[in-house]
């Protein structure tokens, strides 16, 4: 079983940065595939980011892309998302999932994922 907790949510301006921060208890944590996912109140949780397991490929959510950045380091097991330029509507708990390496499913779908951190929440002010 893996365990994610996340980390480095808070209250920011717009305009400001901010560095979430997901630790993985995977033995095996090279040969999964991280994601974070948000949810703000009233909405389901959608895509931000995903980083693949075997190349380091990266994807985004249009509403993201150029502004946040995912990263991992496996030697840490932990996978990161800078977020930088935040808007008022980036406002959200932001949840870390992972996949193992042959889990099957999109990448931008919930279903996509077996594990799932606690969630930590990010509210940018306008």
């Amino acid at each position: 079983q893996v365990q994610l907790v996340e980390s480095g949510g808070g209250l920011v301006q717009a305009g400001g940065s901010l560095r979430l921060s997901c630790a993985a208890s995977a033995r095996t944590f090279s040969r999964y595939s991280m994601a974070w996912f948000r949810q703000a109140p009233g909405k389901e949780r959608e895509f931000v980011a995903v980083i693949s397991w075997n190349n380091g490929n990266t994807y985004y959510a249009d509403s993201v892309k150029g502004r946040f950045t995912i990263s991992r380091d496996n030697a840490k097991n932990t996978v990161y998302l800078q977020m930088n330029s935040l808007k008022p509507e980036d406002t959200a708990v932001y949840y870390c999932a992972g996949r193992g390496q042959y889990a099957t499913g999109s990448y931008y779908y919930t279903s996509g994922y077996n594990y799932w951190g606690q969630g930590t929440h990010v509210t940018v002010s306008s």
